[in-house]
């Protein structure tokens, strides 16, 4: 993985990493992550065979997807059914509920998902990166190690069925087996590395012989590359997977964004006139490697969303913020610092040039730190406005919060 993907060219910028641990490897292991990018990504897929239950439950278990379903709190589109291939019309297990000032709409009819579901359908839980809280942590460690945006879907199959055809995906996936089994066939790709709206159809051709025919059982991962064509099915068991969608930036969008930055250049807007050599150059110096990798860091960062699972309490915690108390970043948090401007999560925090030494210390300290350790000029009510407001912002945490929690929960 280049250096490039995390590292901001040479300007004084430094950019964030997760401290957590890493989502590729709990994916792939006992695959290395060098042998995984060198051998694997996007070139063919991986089986890994564990059958190591509970491996994944932390993340979504059988008992999470029931209570979700039975607490009649699901709506479309964060849900939805299919069966043999087809997608079920809504309408027939959904439901709007009459309210004020506005009435809830798709909401989940239980009973007739449940008797879909007895009869075949998969459920699929939709969005899971935006909704559920292990999950969207999980997907952001993997945007932080992959540099690409990630998201989660689930698929609650009843045993003895199907849920889609064969078909090949357009983002990269992760399939995390979580419970019962799940057959699937793998077959070479009709279109290689496909784009975004280049789905799969009969016109492309028939898959041939199945290059994988693996079951996967709790605990076990496949990783399919955009395009490789599969299908899957369920045995004697009810069987719960999540999908883990890498949506990859390619070449093609370092193109699109290099010609967009010529926008700026009136050469760009001429009518076409003689030869292009000029213009081809001017677009080749955009697509320098550091280029490239500033645009393509730039547009992860101003697109993730917070992950703020604390943040009343953090906001609770901060009448008592003292020089003292200990703070850290939050490990889900991406970020990028450009002198004295944080960058993160589509907003840029702008501070005064006196706390960069500051700011370079926060955005690169990988352990807990207190006011009272900044190692700029700042007078001591100074460094307590500068962290109280990052713990507004959601960058910083008190971690008398994470401690809390953990004590709760032994208890």
């Amino acid at each position: 993985m280049p250096d490039s993907l995390f590292t901001r060219p040479s300007d004084g910028s430094v950019a964030g990493r997760t401290t957590g641990s890493s989502a590729l490897e709990r994916s792939i292991d006992p695959v290395s992550t060098e042998e995984f990018l060198d051998e694997y990504w996007e070139r063919r897929p991986l089986v890994v065979a564990r059958a190591k239950e509970g491996r994944f439950d932390d993340l979504l278990s059988i008992g999470d997807v029931e209570r979700l379903l039975c607490s009649g709190g699901l709506r479309t589109p964060g849900f939805r059914l299919v069966k043999a291939g087809e997608r079920l019309d809504a309408s027939s297990y959904t439901r709007n509920i009459p309210w004020r000032p506005a009435r809830f709409t798709g909401m989940a009819e239980i009973g007739r998902v449940l008797a879909e579901f007895e009869a075949g359908a998969t459920l699929v839980l939709q969005g899971l990166h935006h909704t559920c809280p292990p999950l969207a942590e999980f997907c952001r460690y993997l945007e932080i190690e992959l540099g690409h945006p990630v998201q989660a879907n689930a698929y609650f199959t009843p045993r003895d069925a199907q849920g889609l055809p064969v078909h090949h995906d357009t983002h990269d996936v992760f399939s995390l087996q979580v419970a019962g089994e799940k057959r699937w066939l793998v077959y070479e790709p009709a279109l290689e590395l496909p784009l975004k709206d280049q789905k799969y159809g009969p016109e492309l051709g028939e898959p041939g012989e199945p290059v994988h025919d693996v079951t996967l059982r709790a605990g076990d991962t496949l990783y399919l590359p955009r395009g490789w064509l599969h299908q899957a099915m369920t045995s004697s068991t009810d069987s719960l997977h999540i999908t883990v969608g890498v949506n990859v930036y390619t070449w093609l969008d370092a193109f699109k964004a290099a010609l967009g930055d010529c926008e700026d250049d009136v050469q760009f807007r001429r009518s076409p006139d003689g030869d292009a050599e000029e213009l081809l150059e001017a677009l080749g110096a955009r697509l320098a490697p550091d280029e490239v990798s500033a645009r393509q860091r730039r547009k992860l960062v101003s697109t993730r969303r917070p992950l703020l699972p604390d943040q009343l309490t953090q906001l609770r915690l901060l009448e008592g913020l003292t020089l003292e108390t200990l703070l850290e970043r939050r490990p889900t948090v991406l970020f990028d610092l450009d002198g004295s401007s944080l960058v993160f999560e589509g907003k840029t925090v702008a501070l005064p040039a006196v706390a960069r030494e500051d700011l370079e210390f926060i955005a690169s300290a990988d352990e807990a730190f207190t006011a009272d350790e900044l190692p700029g000029d700042l007078d001591d009510e100074t460094r307590l406005v500068l962290v109280r407001r990052l713990v507004r912002e959601g960058f910083l945490r008190l971690r008398e919060s994470a401690s809390s929690s953990g004590a709760a929960a032994e208890e």
